[in-house]
């Protein structure tokens, strides 16, 4: 329970959330870009700095930037909660000893369904605040007006229903491979170049940690997109089932996208999510890596002072 509780663990939370909501921030138009390409499947432009460009010509400066705050708050929430568990699973049951790839695995993929069950209400919301005035190629989505965060979550639960908070949920549990399959090459990469050398040095930390987020976006990025579309909710598709996020949504969802587009209709957007995760989790990394570094040199200055 210490363990669990421990100041350690609190610091490494504290430390992927500022790294996490950095790493967006600058990012932020590149998962613009992504989203709308995923959820706006008949939008004629393919690549990242067209879109942009389009949404810019269309709906101003700051378009790719609508919905900044939502996402930052859910995500900050999101790796705050992936962070803690993560660490306290592992100091739990490494418990000193040296950690492996399938124990990265495992820790990773259960802090992963934390994450899901506590903050997938959040994403559903940031989801539909950030594609709300977008001008969509797609006529039928339902658009949508909230005034904020709280009255999202209102009129969500009013007219949808409280479930509806939880759209996308089974799409997101299996994706919890992605950071489950980032951290366990992130570490077992860290590991390796740490048996070479004493220390990383920044660059070090920032390709490893990008080589890691490619390698999980791109095996998991269909679902991906399928989690995109359930969680906006304001498509006119498959009346007969309101059970969103159920296998059978999800399959009918898949079906329709290969159907529609082909085969690489399913990894439409995968350009600008590669560079948005990419980057953003290299940075991310680096930002976490030397901000629990920082305040662990400050943690043993002050305890060295103490009487």
């Amino acid at each position: 329970m210490a363990s669990v509780l421990s100041y350690e663990s609190l610091v490494h939370a504290v430390a992927g959330a500022v790294g996490s909501m950095t790493a967006m921030t600058v990012f932020f138009p590149l998962d613009t870009a992504r989203l709308r390409l995923q959820v706006d499947e008949k939008r004629k432009s393919k690549t990242t700095h067209m879109v942009l460009l389009e949404i810019i010509k269309e709906e101003g400066l700051l378009a790719p930037y609508r919905g900044w705050f939502p996402v930052i708050s859910s995500l900050c929430c999101s790796n705050f909660v992936y962070f803690y568990t993560f660490n306290s699973l592992k100091a739990v049951w490494v418990k000193g000893q040296h950690s492996t790839t399938g124990k990265d695995l495992v820790v990773g993929f259960v802090a992963g369904v934390v994450n899901v069950l506590l903050t997938t209400p959040l994403w559903v919301v940031n989801t539909r605040l950030k594609l709300q005035g977008a001008k969509f190629r797609n006529e039928d989505i339902v658009p949508t007006n909230y005034s904020g965060i709280i009255d999202a979550f209102h009129q969500i639960i009013r007219d949808e229903g409280i479930s509806a908070l939880w759209n996308g949920t089974f799409p997101s549990l299996l994706l919890v491979f992605n950071p489950a399959i980032q951290f366990m090459f992130y570490e077992g990469l860290k590991r390796q170049l740490l048996k070479k050398q004493m220390k990383l040095s920044s660059l070090d930390v920032f390709i490893i940690g990008a080589l890691a987020k490619a390698i999980a976006t791109t095996v998991t990025y269909p679902m991906q997109t399928v989690q995109s579309i359930l969680r906006f909710g304001r498509h006119r598709l498959n009346p007969e089932n309101r059970t969103l996020g159920s296998l059978r949504n999800i399959l009918y969802l898949l079906h329709q996208r290969v159907r529609r587009f082909g085969i690489m209709g399913l990894y439409k957007g995968l350009e600008a999510k590669l560079l948005q995760t990419v980057l953003t989790a290299a940075l991310m990394f680096l930002v976490y890596e030397k901000l629990t570094a920082a305040t662990f040199i400050v943690m043993r200055l002050k305890s060295v002072r103490k009487p």
